[in-house]
Protein backbone atom coordinates (compact mmCIF):
# COMPACT_ATOMS: atom_id res chain seq x y z
CA UNK A 1 0.00 0.00 0.00
CA UNK A 2 1.24 3.37 -1.25
CA UNK A 3 1.58 6.34 1.84
CA UNK A 4 1.88 9.74 0.16
CA UNK A 5 3.18 12.51 2.85
CA UNK A 6 1.72 16.33 2.38
CA UNK A 7 -0.40 18.20 3.42
CA UNK A 8 -4.16 19.31 1.73
CA UNK A 9 -3.43 22.71 0.52
CA UNK A 10 -0.48 22.04 -1.80
CA UNK A 11 -1.40 22.21 -5.39
CA UNK A 12 1.44 19.15 -6.43
CA UNK A 13 -0.50 17.25 -3.25
CA UNK A 14 -3.85 17.70 -4.76
CA UNK A 15 -2.25 17.15 -8.41
CA UNK A 16 -0.77 13.64 -6.92
CA UNK A 17 -3.94 12.53 -5.33
CA UNK A 18 -6.33 13.40 -8.22
CA UNK A 19 -3.97 11.39 -10.07
CA UNK A 20 -4.05 8.21 -8.08
CA UNK A 21 -7.85 8.61 -7.75
CA UNK A 22 -7.78 8.90 -11.38
CA UNK A 23 -5.46 5.55 -11.81
CA UNK A 24 -7.84 3.90 -8.92
CA UNK A 25 -4.27 3.17 -7.04
CA UNK A 26 -5.00 2.72 -3.56
CA UNK A 27 -3.50 4.60 -1.08
CA UNK A 28 -3.20 6.49 2.28
CA UNK A 29 -2.92 9.74 2.85
CA UNK A 30 -0.83 10.88 5.66
CA UNK A 31 -1.57 14.58 6.19
CA UNK A 32 1.07 16.71 8.49
CA UNK A 33 -0.81 19.09 9.56
CA UNK A 34 -3.44 16.75 11.22
CA UNK A 35 -1.28 13.85 11.72
CA UNK A 36 2.74 15.43 12.55
CA UNK A 37 5.51 13.22 11.30
CA UNK A 38 7.65 11.40 13.88
CA UNK A 39 11.22 11.01 13.99
CA UNK A 40 11.23 7.32 13.20
CA UNK A 41 9.75 7.97 9.83
CA UNK A 42 11.92 10.67 8.95
CA UNK A 43 14.96 8.40 9.77
CA UNK A 44 13.55 5.94 7.64
CA UNK A 45 12.85 8.54 4.52
CA UNK A 46 16.66 9.34 4.82
CA UNK A 47 17.61 5.79 4.85
CA UNK A 48 17.59 6.41 0.81
CA UNK A 49 16.53 10.36 0.49
CA UNK A 50 19.04 12.98 0.64
CA UNK A 51 18.35 15.08 3.65
CA UNK A 52 19.15 18.55 1.38
CA UNK A 53 16.36 17.09 -0.94
CA UNK A 54 13.69 16.10 2.08
CA UNK A 55 14.01 19.63 3.84
CA UNK A 56 12.33 22.03 1.38
CA UNK A 57 14.59 25.33 1.32
CA UNK A 58 12.21 27.14 -0.71
CA UNK A 59 9.39 26.74 1.51
CA UNK A 60 7.52 30.08 3.41
CA UNK A 61 8.11 27.99 6.95
CA UNK A 62 11.93 27.97 5.69
CA UNK A 63 12.31 31.22 4.93
CA UNK A 64 10.69 32.25 8.44
CA UNK A 65 13.32 30.27 10.23
CA UNK A 66 16.04 31.93 12.47
CA UNK A 67 19.31 32.01 11.00
CA UNK A 68 20.49 29.63 13.86
CA UNK A 69 17.56 27.00 12.80
CA UNK A 70 18.38 27.74 8.84
CA UNK A 71 22.05 26.74 10.14
CA UNK A 72 20.48 22.99 11.35
CA UNK A 73 19.12 22.08 8.64
CA UNK A 74 22.25 20.65 7.67
CA UNK A 75 22.96 19.03 10.55
CA UNK A 76 20.59 15.62 10.52
CA UNK A 77 19.29 15.52 14.11
CA UNK A 78 18.65 18.94 14.40
CA UNK A 79 16.86 18.79 11.20
CA UNK A 80 15.12 16.31 11.72
CA UNK A 81 13.50 17.91 14.95
CA UNK A 82 13.21 20.74 13.18
CA UNK A 83 10.89 19.00 10.47
CA UNK A 84 9.08 17.38 13.47
CA UNK A 85 8.01 20.74 14.52
CA UNK A 86 7.47 22.56 11.59
CA UNK A 87 6.02 19.83 8.97
CA UNK A 88 5.91 22.04 6.51
CA UNK A 89 9.44 22.18 6.17
CA UNK A 90 9.33 18.61 4.33
CA UNK A 91 9.30 18.67 0.50
CA UNK A 92 6.10 17.15 -0.94
CA UNK A 93 4.76 14.90 -2.36
CA UNK A 94 6.82 12.26 -0.39
CA UNK A 95 5.88 8.95 -1.20
CA UNK A 96 6.29 5.40 0.52
CA UNK A 97 5.70 2.49 -1.82
CA UNK A 98 5.70 0.18 1.45
CA UNK A 99 8.40 -2.16 0.21
CA UNK A 100 11.07 0.06 1.80
CA UNK A 101 11.40 2.43 -0.95
CA UNK A 102 10.45 6.07 -1.06
CA UNK A 103 10.04 8.64 -4.15
CA UNK A 104 10.65 12.76 -3.33
CA UNK A 105 8.71 14.97 -5.78
CA UNK A 106 6.17 14.95 -8.44
CA UNK A 107 6.88 13.32 -12.10
CA UNK A 108 4.40 11.19 -13.60
CA UNK A 109 5.89 9.29 -16.05
CA UNK A 110 8.75 8.42 -13.11
CA UNK A 111 5.83 7.17 -10.54
CA UNK A 112 4.10 5.45 -13.10
CA UNK A 113 7.12 2.93 -13.85
CA UNK A 114 7.25 3.25 -9.91
CA UNK A 115 3.52 1.85 -9.33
Amino acid sequence: MITIYGIKNCDTMQKALKWLDARGTEYVFHNYKESGIDKATITEWLKQLPLDKVVNLRSTTYKELTAEEKAGVTDKTKAIALMMKHNSLIKRPLWDFGNGKFYLGWNEKELSELI
